[in-house]
């Protein structure tokens, strides 16, 4: 059985289309709050690795801690993206989803899940 983490915040609907897909599938997962737990360091790490070629799908960018933010992430440092990531959970991408600690999928798209999971 894969590990799975599943950052999640309990007012996007997006996240629990994502919980419910896993569960549905018989996938167990630890599912941790995205505002009250941000993602560890090191998985933040790993995806600005995966997600390397556009550093902003990391963000969540319709949300209004976003918007008010108003700054260039792309002439942030790789340690300043974190802080600014750490700092207020609203800030990612969510669902972020972690498969055995090596793998991030951010948002859920059922095709990518399936290909991923199944």
């Amino acid at each position: 059985m894969k590990k799975i983490i599943l950052y999640s915040y309990f007012k996007c609907s997006t996240c629990r289309k994502a919980a419910k897909w896993l569960e549905s599938r018989d996938f167990e997962f630890k599912l941790i709050d995205i505002v009250k737990e941000p993602p560890l360091v090191n998985y933040l790490n790993i995806a600005l690795e995966q997600y390397s070629d556009d550093k902003k799908r990391i963000f969540n960018k319709r949300g209004q801690a976003f918007k008010a933010l108003n700054l260039d992430i792309f002439g942030l440092s790789r340690e300043e993206t974190i802080q600014l990531l750490l700092s207020d959970g609203k800030l990612i991408k969510r669902p972020f989803l972690i498969c055995e600690e090596e793998k991030v999928i951010l948002g859920f798209n059922e095709i990518e899940y399936a290909k991923h999971f199944i």
